[in-house]
């Protein structure tokens, strides 16, 4: 079974990219997500340009994007993994450059721990680059796990190296 009977859930993602035209990636994979049969983009944040972690490397783009599907998670989260795989992502070393990441960050307010899915994101709690703008689409949202709303979270991490773009303006 790969999708809901006759209902919706409501999800977060984490989008990032440092290699190539970033914006333009990011821009891109959102809509093609919105293609995605049984996925359908609510809300989209702004850009945001924040240092990469790990190895030196070019900054991140990162956004947060809010999804209406009806697929469940791990039909959801292959989906997303041919989108980054559409735009040339080639996973080799933890924390390396990448064309394109996305990350499940939320799946309604299940908790899911599977191998090679966890559901809250298990950091999602620790990163201003995804709290930021994930809270910007959905301060209100409770953390499933933590019982805090991401506005909360998002306060409690600030927001040091965490720049918005500012000629960005999402369409949602």
């Amino acid at each position: 079974m790969t999708a809901l009977s006759n209902q919706t859930i409501d999800c977060a993602i984490a989008l990032g990219s440092n290699l190539g035209d970033s914006r333009a990636t990011l821009l891109q994979a959102i809509e093609l997500i919105d293609q995605t049969e049984e996925v359908e983009v609510k809300a989209r944040s702004r850009l945001y340009q924040t240092a990469a972690v790990g190895p030196p490397q070019p900054d991140y783009l990162n956004a947060c994007a809010l999804l209406r599907t009806t697929l469940l998670p791990h039909a959801l989260l292959s989906q997303l993994l041919a989108v980054e795989t559409s735009f040339g992502r080639v996973r080799r070393e933890r924390w390396g450059p990448r064309t394109l990441d996305i990350d499940l960050l939320l799946y309604g307010d299940w908790v899911i721990e599977l191998p090679g899915l966890s559901v809250p994101h298990p950091r999602l709690h620790e990163r201003p680059f995804v709290l930021v703008p994930l809270s910007e689409i959905a301060p209100m949202w409770q953390h499933p796990l933590l019982d805090k709303s991401l506005f909360q979270l998002a306060e409690a991490v600030g927001n040091e190296g965490v720049a918005r773009l500012e000629a960005d303006e999402p369409e949602r």
